[in-house]
This record gives C-alpha cells, structure tokens and sequence, in this order.
C-alpha cells in the first residue's frame, strides 16, 4: 500500500554529533551553526544520548550550571531513543507521541546513525499523504480502470470516457498531455 512510507524516505539526513566529553556550551554552539534543536552524542563513535535546547534550559539555565564547564554526556537524555529506517512514518508518529519527544534519530539495519526523523518532518508530509489517502480511497470506492462522465477538471470540455490520473478526473486530451 502507497501509504506505507518508510521512515528513511522522508528523515534528514546525516547526523550532527558531538562526543560526551565536548561541553554543553559547545553544543548550543553547534545547535546554533546548523540551526537544530539538538545534538546526538557519542562515546567512542557509538551514539549513547542526545542533548536539546530543552535539556540545556531544563538541566543548566534553570539550576545555574555553566555550559562551559558541563559535559554534555552529563546533560544529555538517555538511553538514547531510535527507529529504524525501515519503520513506517505511523510507526515514527507513534513512537514521537508515546515518547513525548519531537525527535528520533534514525538507524539503518546494522544500529548506524543514518539520519533524524522529527514532529516537523510529519507535517511537511501530510498534505501529499492525505493526497494518497484521498486518492486511494477513490480507487476502492471506484476500482482503477473505471470510467467516468462529466467535465475534465483540467480543460472544463464534457467527456464520457474520463479517467482518473494524478488525482483528477481527466478527458483523453488531457491525460496525452500529461504524459509529455
């Protein structure tokens, strides 16, 4: 089914990381630079934990601990909190909600960091997925090789042999146009 779209299909791609021993003021730094809401941190190579805006409010600003001197290891949420690539973006909207975060980082089959799906990626989507639904819905309701009369949505010319393209219900005409 078309609505199964994959996680990797839609993430960011690459990863800002930094690792644990880094200070958290260098993180806000590089939040800053790249113009994200958070930063994965590693050990060793392997991502352990993630520091966001909201970790340096909630565990620095608010009790008075200076970035510069805070690890970001000690800042950072954790156990670190992944989807996999392959998971289907309802997959990755129910684990955001469950979680009550607004960012995953994603891994690729092997647990590598591949990539970072959020609450806005979701959203910029949704238009062209409710567009599937929509259309979906229509070719159960209808069948796929159905045909329709009534006015082409793209030249207004009467028609009783349209048929569904793109979305739309289209003359003859139309349908040859659209396929140059």
């Amino acid at each position: 089914m078309k609505t199964d779209i994959r996680v990797g299909e839609v993430m960011t791609r690459g990863v800002v990381t930094l690792d644990a021993a880094e200070s958290v003021l260098e993180a806000a730094k590089v939040m800053k630079k790249n113009n994200f809401g958070s930063v994965v941190i590693t050990r060793k190579g392997r991502a352990v934990g993630i520091i966001t805006e909201r970790d340096i409010v909630l565990k620095l600003v608010l009790i008075g601990k200076n970035a510069r001197n805070t690890k970001t290891g000690d800042a950072m949420s954790r156990p670190l909190k992944t989807i996999s690539a392959s998971s289907t973006l309802a997959d990755a909207a129910e684990r955001l909600r469950n979680l009550k975060i607004k960012r995953l980082p994603v891994v690729d089959e092997k647990d590598r960091l591949v990539g970072m799906i959020t609450d806005d990626d979701l959203v910029r989507i949704y238009p062209g997925l409710i567009d599937v639904l929509l259309e979906e819905a229509d070719i159960q309701k209808f069948g796929k090789n159905e045909e329709f009369t009534g006015a082409c949505e793209k030249c207004g010319v009467y028609s009783e042999e349209l048929a569904r393209e793109s979305g739309k219900l289209l003359c003859s005409e139309c349908i040859e146009e659209e396929e140059v």
